[in-house]
């Protein structure tokens, strides 16, 4: 099957629970024989996104869409340049595991960073990673210390990614998905987003 096709979404699926489950199934698929984490993001976040798309049942294309699906990573997972020029490089790569960057994602351009530092740290993203916990909010405009990378947005997930390393549990960055609509994600999404989180997590080399 060419990889294109696994955002395809059958026609005899209705509830949300059936699509991420469905969805959780071809991102299995798309992560075999693959465990560098930014080529896992990468499809992870076209297929989430374009899977969406074309489910128009609760978001589609229209007025209910995803505008953005992708993930912001900590700072210090980040591999450090390593052709011509990269030591220069080196000494410019803010490195600092206070900060998440800019992973891979569909949608339009947004914020290069965030700030996790302790009494700095603020928006969904930044919170989710530190609480490590999934956070939906209904209405952005609503949430303190929003950060409005797009002003379309009306509501947000965000699922922590969370390895578990021995009795340790480390935060390794987050996913997250902005909606046109109030109210765009329901516990289903939830419940159906944290499991692709955790896949993600576990089917990577960070």
């Amino acid at each position: 099957m060419p990889h294109a096709d696994s955002a395809f979404v059958p026609s005899d699926i209705q509830t949300k629970t059936e699509f991420w489950n469905y969805v959780y199934g071809q991102l299995q698929g798309l992560f075999e024989g693959q465990r560098f984490w930014i080529s896992n993001l990468a499809n992870a976040s076209a297929l989430i996104f374009n899977a969406l798309l074309v489910y128009p049942a609760y978001f589609g294309s229209g007025n209910r869409a995803v505008n953005w699906c992708g993930f912001y990573i900590d700072a210090s997972l980040f591999p450090t340049p390593r052709l011509l020029g990269a030591q220069s490089q080196a000494d410019h790569v803010d490195h600092s595991s206070n900060k998440l960057l800019l992973g891979p994602f569909c949608g339009k351009p947004a914020c290069q960073f965030i700030n996790t530092a302790p009494g700095k740290a603020r928006g969904v993203c930044a919170d989710a990673y530190l609480r490590r916990e999934t956070i939906v909010v209904p209405d952005v405009e609503q949430y303190p210390g929003h950060i409005a990378c797009d002003g379309e947005t009306k509501s947000e997930i965000v699922c922590p990614l969370l390895l578990e390393w021995g009795e340790e549990q480390i935060a390794v960055g987050v996913l997250d998905l902005d909606c046109l609509a109030r109210e765009g994600f329901t516990e289903e999404d939830k419940v159906g987003l944290t499991k692709i989180a955790e896949l993600v997590v576990i089917a990577s080399d960070w």
